[in-house]
């Protein structure tokens, strides 16, 4: 199934929220899930964005609906890649 890396920084309502409830990361994990996408792993950065996320979706078109959604809510902006693996890579590039 296809990867992504979302990354994404918190706006002002969304730092608040992550101060008073921590637990709230999580919950949009199982918001993310119920979108059909699956959080694979998810890191708290320091620098110019605050969390990174590797997420699974069948499709580009379900990983478009989870970051619209989540942008949508005004709580944080994203930026998502699609992520190929290196071994995955490698065998295509060596099909010649």
């Amino acid at each position: 199934m296809p990867k992504f890396l979302m990354l994404s920084v918190l706006g002002p309502d969304g730092a608040a929220t992550l101060r008073d409830y921590p637990r709230r990361i999580k919950e949009v994990n199982a918001d993310v899930e119920a979108m059909g996408a699956k959080v694979l792993q998810q890191y708290a950065l320091l620098g110019d964005w605050d969390f990174m996320n590797i997420i699974e979706a069948p499709d580009e078109l379900t990983m478009a609906r989870v970051a619209t959604t989540l942008n949508a809510r005004g709580t944080l902006k994203t930026r998502t890649l699609p992520a190929i693996e290196v071994d995955d890579l490698i065998g295509v590039l060596e099909q010649d």
